[in-house]
């Protein structure tokens, strides 16, 4: 099973996690500052690089209502730029709910506020690669490609 890294693309961070070397489970990684998109492709691909990654995974964050506004529309192109230079597949999936989520999993853990923002897009990165691995999984058990 390749080893994938998911990538919570935000406008100011991303946020990134790592699958195991089974493809189970994921686990966060760390949280970057967006500096500009070159910087950005090139600090993922140390990533990809260093820990031997043949797969990206980019949350989309789509509207609730299924349709694409200018943050998804951003993430999308920042998607074909990492396929494009890192030459490795990258695949969308999407994170409607994942940021909330995210939120709502550190609050019950008791985290304050100010602690919770500097994991936040992590646990987030975390949470779209756990549902793109389970789907991935689950397709596989049913005999789909």
């Amino acid at each position: 099973m390749p080893k994938i890294l998911a990538v919570d693309w935000g406008r100011a961070t991303l946020g990134l996690a790592v699958s195991d070397e089974l493809g189970i489970t994921a686990q966060g990684l760390t949280s970057l500052p967006r500096v500009n998109e070159n910087r950005d492709v090139e600090a993922i691909g140390a990533y990809v690089r260093d820990l031997r990654v043949e797969e990206i995974v980019v949350g989309l964050p789509k509207n609730m209502d299924g349709t694409l506004g200018p943050s998804a529309e951003a993430a999308q192109e920042f998607a074909r730029l990492l396929r494009d230079r890192l030459e490795i597949p990258v695949h969308l999936w999407d994170e409607r709910l994942t940021s909330l989520a995210a939120e709502r999993t550190l609050v019950s853990a008791g985290m304050r506020r100010r602690a919770r923002r500097a994991v936040l897009d992590q646990v987030a990165a975390t949470m779209i690669l756990q549902g793109f691995l389970d789907r991935r999984r689950a397709m596989a058990d049913r005999g789909d490609s």
